[in-house]
């Protein structure tokens, strides 16, 4: 087994926090634990380095708002509720999918059941504000970020949702450019509540909405893959254009990866890092949309055949990574397969609670 004695610590023992980071549309191959070599991942390729790294690692569907649905309720696809993006209101009005119903369980309120302080951090796509699927009325306590997944294909949008009002940001007037870049705010925003909450269990759940399109870094990020690879144009058939779509691409899931650092570090900062179990995925392959992302250039679904959208490996066979320092062997490799619907019961069996009745999936703690 990989779970070895409890960490000493100085601090009475209590629940460990549990962070659970998911990346929007990164492929299997896009990470350098799983094999990339252009695109450079250092903190992503440390957290692989310092826990288990998952060879058989599975989305629960292959695209947005189910697979986020099947992790949060812990049931597959033949019994979850929300099965495709189903859009509400019109594709301008940013209302939402169709919502999570009433009284649906959820791991955050499991775990706020249990005592935790639960907050989620990005894309969420369950629900509109108000809704029965709000973030706020399925046992978040917190919420900043995108709620209608048609508004994260801006990263420069004039606003971010908060709870349930609006936190409008600066320098941007709403078109594909602007001064603040949304992942960076969420990411403040997800270390504010780690902060906030550092005393006391926490659950921190960051859907990141990174490096899903819209092609858009902040321009110090691409300068550092300018020259070097040859680039086409995009033109902008769908998503804004960009001069130099693979430099772009590569600095989104940089991006990703700095955002992960910060969080890294800041748990080692305030004393955490032992006590925080940290798992890391995507909700499904790379994009289908190779006008833009070179998929073939990048191996961005490793030998895999399909990307997102299909059922062939390449659109649901996802990176999968947890550390916890002192109980998850460093370095480990596990080619058991293991999808986003187990997570419900992993971790009610790491808490010793019961699972709800309705859990599909099966513990994968040992």
């Amino acid at each position: 087994s990989s779970l070895g004695a409890p960490a000493c610590s100085k601090r009475p023992p209590r629940p460990p926090n549990i962070v659970f980071i998911m990346a929007d549309d990164l492929g299997y191959g896009e990470l350098g634990g799983y094999g990339q070599s252009k695109i450079r991942t250092p903190h992503l390729d440390r957290l692989a380095r310092e826990g288990m790294r998952f060879t058989d690692g599975y989305t629960g569907a292959p695209v947005c708002a189910p697979a986020r649905c099947n992790l949060l309720t812990g049931r597959h696809a033949g019994h979850a509720y929300i099965r495709d993006n189903h859009e509400i209101g019109t594709w301008e009005s940013f209302d939402g999918q169709l919502p999570l119903p009433p009284g649906t369980e959820t791991l955050a309120a499991m775990l706020k059941r249990q005592g935790y302080a639960t907050g989620a951090f990005g894309k969420w796509g369950l629900g509109g504000v108000g809704s029965s699927g709000d973030p706020l009325k399925t046992g978040f306590d917190a919420f900043l970020g995108y709620n209608c997944q048609r508004h994260a294909h801006n990263l420069y949008p004039q606003y971010l949702v908060r709870d349930s009002g609006k936190l409008f940001l600066e320098g941007n007037p709403g078109g594909p450019t602007g001064s603040t870049y949304a992942p960076d705010i969420i990411a403040d925003g997800m270390l504010d509540f780690v902060r906030a909450n550092k005393d006391r269990p926490f659950f921190l759940y960051h859907p990141n909405p990174l490096p899903h399109l819209a092609l858009q870094a902040p321009q110090e990020e691409v300068d550092r893959y300018l020259g070097l690879w040859p680039e086409t144009p995009y033109t902008g058939t769908s998503y804004q254009p960009h001069p130099t779509p693979r430099a772009c691409y590569a600095a989104m899931i940089s991006s990703l990866d700095r955002h992960v650092g910060s969080l890294l570090a800041l748990l080692e900062e305030l004393g955490l890092a032992d006590d925080t179990l940290v798992v890391f995925t995507s909700d499904n392959g790379p994009t289908h949309l190779k006008d833009q992302v070179d998929t073939e250039f990048f191996e961005s679904a490793g030998p895999l055949r399909g990307l997102k959208g299909s059922v062939y490996e390449g659109g649901i066979r996802v990176p999968l990574i947890a550390r916890w320092p002192g109980r998850i062997e460093a370095g480990a490799v596990s080619d058991l397969p293991v999808a986003h619907y187990d997570v419900a019961a992993t971790l009610t069996d790491l808490l010793r609670v019961e699972s709800p009745p309705a859990t599909d999936g099966l513990s994968f703690l040992p």
